[in-house]
């Protein structure tokens, strides 16, 4: 949390009349943009690369594509995200191997002059320096493992630097957000037994624990569980915006005081109260659509689906603003901390976002109005990567020390 004599300095300074006078510049924004290391945390981009979308050419109706990501963005998480259909008949490692393939084989191998493939904060440095985009990745969705701690630690080796503990459904051994009112599916009041090994085994490995998603009493089981600090990969205050996959000021506060920091979401729904509100009755209709639509088995069907379901939507809503990402930025700060905040899009993984930051070359209007809001370059860079990649260390770090652990060896049981 900032301390009191900082919040009074910055309200003192934002109230005289010579920081009312000062003009942020196009250069200050710019050096500020550049110099900060971007690390965005969440990007569902690979949902279009493992069906053959080429990075490198024009995303006509999403926010990632390289010709965009360069010049302000430092490195990406992205998505090897497996949806809850892939649980039946067991092809959730099947599909959580596909897009470990197209982050490694579309993404990098095919752009190897502006990207590089990286597992640590060193590395994600190192990338910056050299004027490239660090590529890593993030496991959506707990199920991927299919309940086996060998699976956990194949995808640690194939790269994977944080995972998940569940997308929209409960697992079999950890509690969602996404159904948590719906009866009919049996809950677990959190974490599991085996759940809580999951975590701790990520602590070993050095894999960072995620709780985007997670049902409330989840997170805070996470929380107790986890010996290394743990992100919020795309989510947002729910104190601002009270969408359910929001967090709670004591969640934020809670994760803070445990060295782990939230990133930022800039889907509507999560920025803005008044989008959520207007939307929800509109999303409900949909939401069988969409359910159909997941069903679809041709790929170019499914994709022609998708927009047009996304296309009747988009335009009845007002979309959010800058204004309101800022406004998310600001509260998480006030509740948090200044180290406990950073950037996770979900670009290409929700329906709308901000019109004025809808895509990485959009940065700098985030750089100037929150330099306009009172933040130094300092606040900025900790914000855009270096809380960050501080989480990042001390994970490292925490699985250093438990070099000389043995594996956890549980298996998962239904009992």
């Amino acid at each position: 949390m900032p301390s009191l004599t900082r919040l009074a300095a910055v309200a003192l300074l934002t109230a005289s009349p010579a920081f009312a006078q000062h003009k942020v510049t196009d250069a200050e924004v710019a050096k500020i943009t550049r110099e900060a290391i971007l690390i965005d945390t969440h990007n569902d981009v690979t949902s279009r690369t493992v069906e053959g979308y080429d990075i490198g050419t024009p995303n006509k109706t999403g926010q990632t594509d390289l010709p965009r990501m360069k010049g302000y963005l430092g490195a990406e998480f992205f998505a090897v995200y497996v949806g809850a259909e892939y649980v039946k008949d067991n092809h959730a490692a099947n599909r959580a191997l596909e897009m470990i393939d197209t982050v490694r084989t579309d993404v990098v191998a095919a752009h190897p002059n502006d990207f590089v493939f990286a597992t640590t904060a060193d590395e994600i440095i190192a990338a910056h320096k050299d004027h490239k985009i660090a590529a890593l990745m993030g496991i959506e969705g707990g199920h991927a493992i299919e309940d086996s701690l060998r699976l956990l630690r194949d995808y640690y080796a194939l790269g994977v630097r944080y995972m998940t503990l569940t997308h929209f459904n409960t697992n079999h051994w950890a509690d969602s957000q996404g159904d948590v009112d719906d009866a009919s599916v049996p809950k677990h009041n959190g974490l599991t037994p085996f759940g809580k090994d999951v975590v701790r085994e990520m602590n070993r490995l050095g894999m960072m624990v995620d709780i985007s998603h997670v049902a409330d009493k989840t997170f805070y089981d996470a929380l107790e569980t986890s010996t290394a600090p743990i992100i919020a990969s795309h989510s947002a205050c729910r104190a601002v915006s009270n969408f359910t996959r929001n967090m709670t000021d004591e969640m934020i506060k809670a994760l803070a005081a445990k060295g782990g920091t939230m990133q930022i979401n800039f889907g509507c729904d999560f920025l803005s109260q008044e989008y959520y509100d207007k939307s929800k009755p509109l999303m409900n209709e949909m939401r069988a659509k969409y359910l159909e639509v997941l069903k679809i088995q041709d790929p170019e069907q499914k994709k022609a689906a998708m927009e047009a379901l996304e296309a009747s939507v988009g335009g009845k809503i007002p979309p959010a603003t800058l204004a309101d990402v800022v406004a998310q930025i600001d509260h998480a700060v006030k509740v948090g901390g200044i180290d406990h905040v950073g950037i996770g899009t979900d670009f290409d993984g929700v329906g709308c976002v901000p019109k004025e930051l809808d895509s990485y070359d959009k940065f700098p209007a985030l750089t100037r109005a929150l330099l306009e809001k009172g933040y130094s370059a300092e606040d900025i860079k900790k914000i855009y990567g270096g809380n960050l990649l501080r989480v990042m260390k001390a994970v490292e770090q925490r699985a250093r020390e438990l070099k000389s652990t043995a594996a956890i060896e549980t298996k998962y049981s239904e009992k």
